[in-house]
């Protein structure tokens, strides 16, 4: 199969990565992790006015129509920078369940999104679910012009910076009833909402969500009522792919990080490379980073243009063998590395933190695995 890029696939991947080169650093990445509570503003003024964020948007929405391959070359050379602004959050997530679903609201704040105008969250993880995004605790119960929802949700990427959250909640059934779950838009600043936001091992920023007697209105449900969950594994399919690509950045990233290592540190009086037994693992390394390459554009090759809804098992089995790949060159990485290797000043503990944390969001190996089985 040719994977030969389009003139426009190579442009964006080209733009990308020169604007990763010249402006995000990895010390200009620690500053913004340690600076306080939010992200790089002038980071997402400039993903806006670079078209970035109107990847997967429909023209008929002011975006750039584009697929699967698109999401992989822009998710690539953000691992490869581990650039922590909220695209993942805004765009894939939030953005994913407004363009699977129609109305006013939608056509309103897509295109504020494409703009940077706007930032949003899903609020989709409960602490007894696991991975099962049918186990859903909070309800919205109806009232008088609209409804009323409780519930406690966590691990909200970029909830301290949302405008509005996206809210999967149970208006019918039993706890973990695949129906009777709607999707609710709900402006951060309502009452009744309360944010607990931190940074997570990686340098993200997240939250834990409560919403306690939080009234909305009946124009704030997304989609069609209480069959929510088919858009929800369809945003988080489209996720866990989007973090597929973005860990294959991060490996290759590591992998040239861990060969140029090797021939400058020296022991022994000779540089540590020349030892047969660490030139077998970087090798490795190399075998693991281009199967995880081949793995996220077989996805690709799969969906074709289709963005609507990637294959499913092959998501589960690129996400599977991402979790596989990652923990060996990152591991690998490391032990090259030795002490310094966990230090934070060293990039590599940071692009190690994030292949950790990118096996575990949507569904880590194990889970993968059983899904692909099933």
């Amino acid at each position: 199969m040719d994977f030969t890029l389009l003139e426009e696939q190579a442009m964006l991947q080209d733009s990308i990565h020169r604007w990763c080169r010249d402006n995000y650093n990895f010390e200009t990445r620690r500053a913004i992790i340690t600076g306080g509570e939010e992200n790089c503003p002038e980071c997402w003024r400039a993903f806006a006015e670079m078209g970035w964020l109107s990847i997967p948007f429909d023209e008929v929405d002011g975006g750039f129509g584009g697929g699967p391959v698109e999401m992989m070359l822009l998710m690539e050379q953000l691992g490869a920078a581990i650039v922590v602004e909220p695209f993942l959050a805004t765009v894939v997530m939030a953005g994913g369940v407004l363009r699977r679903t129609t109305g006013q609201q939608q056509r309103t704040l897509i295109p504020k999104i494409i703009a940077g105008e706007l930032q949003m969250a899903l609020a989709f993880v409960e602490t007894q679910a696991g991975y099962d995004l049918a186990d859903v605790t909070t309800t919205a119960d109806s009232v008088a012009d609209g409804y009323c929802l409780n519930g406690e949700k966590a691990i909200v990427l970029n909830a301290q910076s949302a405008d509005y959250l996206v809210v999967p909640a149970r208006t019918c059934g039993l706890q973990t009833d695949r129906e009777g779950i709607t999707l609710f838009l709900v402006n951060a600043d309502i009452e009744g909402i309360e944010i607990d936001t931190y940074r997570t091992q990686d340098g993200f920023l997240a939250a834990d969500v409560s919403l306690k007697e939080v009234k909305v209105g009946s124009d704030a449900v997304l989609g069609i009522p209480g069959q929510g969950l088919e858009v929800l594994e369809a945003v988080i399919d489209d996720a866990a792919f989007a973090v597929s690509a973005e860990a294959v950045g991060v490996m290759d990233f590591l992998l040239e990080a861990t060969v140029e290592y090797a021939k400058t540190r020296k022991q022994f009086g000779v540089p540590i490379g020349s030892f047969q037994a660490l030139q077998f693992r970087m090798a490795d390394m190399f075998n693991e980073y281009q199967q995880a390459r081949s793995i996220v554009l077989s996805v690709c090759a799969e969906a074709g243009t289709n963005s609507e809804q990637l294959p499913t098992k092959a998501v589960a089995a690129c996400k599977a063998y991402i979790g596989v790949a990652g923990k060996y060159v990152g591991e690998t990485a490391i032990q090259i590395h030795g002490a310094v290797g966990v230090t934070d000043e060293l990039d590599v503990s940071h692009y190690f933190k994030r292949l950790t944390m990118i096996n575990t969001l949507f569904g880590d190996k194990d889970y993968q695995v059983q899904r692909f089985a099933a």
